[in-house]
């Protein structure tokens, strides 16, 4: 664990930030690579990853001052100069918002980008998780025994007893920490799920003739579950039924994606000897 990797002068470089440059620059060699496949000019993924870094990011700090209002309103600098406090759902919405008016100005229908766009993301949501893991940013899992359990004790949010948490009986947040705790490495675990899902969508994309959207529906289906059931262990707090804020926007993802699948799989069926075909005409 590196959190601060160079520092020179006034300019420090933070592990989580090169591990977020790898994430988008991964993320544009994906999207380039289905530019070519799909006949579009490689240009347009630089858009949808520049734009879409923008908002996503402006969308998950907004999120999370939405989330701890009370202490951004304290210090209200942090809001731009904080190195901590973004957050997923409010990234999502910002990115999927960006991708869509992207696709409208270069003409190119809005579900065939979401669909280049759902591998290229996961494999940046899997860069920032390790970039988390390394940083130490408090993306850590609840305390546990376990012989894969690891400790944080450089972590940049630091590793004591107001970072360091556990469910009680009531499924409130309390400390958790003692000598020698280890924590379950949560980052891990949703960037191994993220790399299995971009995997299988990369897959499916190019073996299958597949309607425009059906594999952005599967990432929401898919993505929403990874995020689900590692939110057992992460320690966020239990808002609702004993479930986090982030477990019931994967509900929501899950739900529109299963509802859309349906859809799509019943459209298919009541066309008869029907191809799939794009889902308008590219014009750049």
């Amino acid at each position: 664990m590196i959190p601060v990797l160079l520092r020179f002068g006034p300019i420090t470089i933070y592990s989580y930030g090169l591990m977020m440059a790898l994430g988008f620059i991964s993320a544009e060699l994906i999207l380039a690579s289905e530019c070519k496949r799909r006949d579009i000019p490689v240009g347009y993924a630089s858009s949808l990853i520049i734009w879409g870094a923008i908002a996503g990011l402006a969308g998950a700090r907004l999120w999370d001052v939405y989330d701890n209002f009370a202490n951004y309103a304290r210090h209200p600098i942090t809001i731009i100069f904080s190195r901590s406090g973004f957050v997923w759902d409010g990234g999502f919405i910002g990115g999927a918002i960006a991708i869509y008016l992207v696709a409208r100005h270069y003409e190119i229908g809005f579900l065939t980008s979401v669909d280049m766009a759902a591998p290229a993301a996961l494999v940046g949501q899997a860069f920032g998780r390790m970039g988390c893991l390394v940083s130490g940013d408090g993306d850590w899992g609840l305390p546990t025994r376990k012989p894969w359990g690891m400790a944080f004790p450089r972590a940049i949010v630091g590793w004591n007893a107001a970072t360091v948490l556990k469910l009680n009986a009531k499924d409130q947040l309390v400390s958790g920490f003692y000598p020698g705790v280890r924590v379950q490495p949560t980052p891990i675990y949703e960037a191994a799920l993220y790399v299995a899902i971009a995997v299988f969508l990369l897959w499916a994309m190019r073996k299958r003739n597949w309607a425009p959207g059906r594999s952005f529906y599967y990432y929401l289906v898919l993505a929403g579950g990874a995020r689900f059931l590692v939110e057992f262990w992460r320690i966020n707090p239990r808002v609702l039924w004993g479930l986090t804020e982030y477990q019931l926007f994967s509900i929501l993802m899950m739900i529109a994606g299963i509802v859309a699948l349906i859809l799509t799989w019943q459209t298919a069926a009541n066309t008869p000897n029907s191809t799939v075909a794009p889902e308008k005409p590219v014009k750049v």
